[in-house]
């Protein structure tokens, strides 16, 4: 293939990001505030909210599988991957629409609603996103035209989470009107048809450019073993845990520990004082967080170009991480440390899942190198399982530790729950970071090889295509 044709436009690297917009209009409303929302709304016990997301996060890992197995045996007139984005879009709005109704139940009943509903709205979420993740890996042969539609995905998804940060809480009182149950089912309803939309962008804008190189059908055990014994695949995989966790364990809590730590505060502002709520405070805070993530991303070619993704990935992730252990330290009254924290924090957090993506096409690439098959689609969906492992893992931590300290929705808390939540906000995501960094040196496949390899697989197309 010419260098001409594996170069994306800006409009199909945009119509790219449109599909991790669309996703996180839904995963950043799970990530910064299910919890939150089965706790406080919903009215389940932490450990009832935290046990049920963990299990339908743990089997939806599962699906991921499936999901991505069956993507690389699909062949349409549309490609392998981008089908299942136009059949699962509505399917996932539906699903997400019932997910977040509260439906008027006793205790029991409740809680098999909630698994049923969950686990189907995971599913649904799993069969769009990912073929959609896997198209990264085919969209272009070149590394560097993959890192730079990564960048477009993740720009895509932090200015979803902008929007969920800045309108989540405010839209649910808004169209609750002090039904709290009412306005959340509203407000997934309305990004529900958004997201609808913006699939349906990424669907029509995209192409796929990377056929494999063999054409022999391939049994799933031989799949299974190449992924195996994918060494950077394997690292990257175990390094995308405890990333996962590192954030997951933050955004769980971030709402409660706006409510119950922090509380009302009376900031000054251009020499105003004004009193501010927790559902102000979350909401700035998660709203700066996303806005300098985002401008972190569009960096992400820059730092990718200037030290390579691994050493970028090792640099953004040692200055996020001494953000987050500052907060141990951190005051309710240090509110503008606080957000100076967030925003240093996220600005170089924010690129670490764009190089993640990036370096897992990496990993295809290699392992289409040592053994001559192609399993792009398997490669992301069992690296999208290590995303819901560590969701689920922390989400488990998250809503443990809260039950465990004595934890009840919409009191004043004791001083061990208080604890708790500056804990889960700092020391905590600090340490787990830490290992993750350690994990992260193993791994080899830097851009010289990668240059060597992207040749050959080159070349051999070549002489496949003659």
């Amino acid at each position: 293939m010419s260098a001409d044709k594996q170069k994306l436009s800006f409009w199909e690297k945009a119509g790219f990001g449109c599909g991790d917009f669309a996703s996180c209009l839904f995963w950043q409303t799970i990530t910064l505030y299910l919890l939150f929302f089965y706790t406080d709304v919903f009215g389940l016990t932490a450990s009832a909210a935290g046990t049920m997301i963990a299990i339908s996060r743990l089997l939806d890992a599962l699906f991921d599988v499936v999901i991505g197995m069956t993507a690389d045996r699909t062949s349409t007139r549309w490609g392998k991957f981008r089908p299942y984005i136009l059949w699962f879009a509505v399917p996932l709005a539906v699903a997400a629409f019932f997910a977040f109704t509260t439906p008027n139940f006793g205790e029991t009943a409740k809680l098999v609603y909630a698994y049923i509903t969950f686990i189907l709205f995971m599913f649904m979420y799993s069969a769009v996103n990912i073929p959609y993740t896997a198209l990264l890996g085919v969209i272009s042969p070149d590394p560097h035209q993959r890192t730079s539609a990564s960048s477009f995905k993740f720009i895509g998804a932090y200015i979803a989470g902008f929007i969920v940060s800045a309108t989540m809480l405010p839209f649910a009182g808004h169209f609750g009107k002090g039904n709290d149950a009412r306005g959340w089912q509203m407000t997934l309803a309305i990004y529900g048809v958004v997201a609808v939309f913006f699939f349906l962008i990424t669907f029509l804008s995209t192409h796929e450019r990377v056929q494999p190189i063999v054409k022999e059908k391939v049994s799933i055990r031989k799949d299974l073993k190449d992924l195996s014994l994918n060494v950077p695949w394997i690292l990257l995989f175990l390094v995308t845990i405890l990333f996962i966790l590192f954030v997951c364990i933050r955004m769980s809590v971030t709402t409660h520990y706006f409510k119950y730590y922090i509380g009302e505060q009376t900031i000054t502002l251009f020499g105003k004082a004004h009193m501010y709520g927790y559902k102000y405070l979350a909401s700035a805070f998660n709203t700066i967080g996303q806005g300098f993530a985002i401008l972190g991303v569009i960096l992400v070619p820059w730092f990718s170009r200037q030290f390579g993704k691994r050493r970028a990935v090792i640099i953004l992730f040692i200055t996020a991480l001494i953000c987050t252990g500052s907060f141990y330290y951190l005051k309710p009254n240090h509110m503008a440390l606080i957000f100076i924290l967030q925003t240093i924090g996220s600005l170089t957090g924010g690129p670490i899942s764009t190089l993640l993506w990036a370096m897992y096409a990496d990993t295809a690439d290699y392992s289409e190198w040592k053994t001559g098959r192609r399993a792009t689609g398997l490669v992301y969906s069992a690296s999208i399982m290590s995303n819901k492992i560590g969701w689920a893992i922390g989400t488990v931590i998250a809503g443990g530790l809260l039950a465990w300290t004595g934890f009840k929705a919409n009191v004043a808390q004791n001083p061990d729950v208080l604890n708790g939540l500056k804990s889960m906000m700092s020391i905590i995501p600090f340490v787990t970071g830490v290992v993750a960094l350690i994990v992260l040196f193993f791994y080899k496949l830097d851009e010289p090889l990668m240059k060597q390899i992207k040749e050959e697989l080159d070349a051999r197309r070549a002489r496949i295509a003659k």
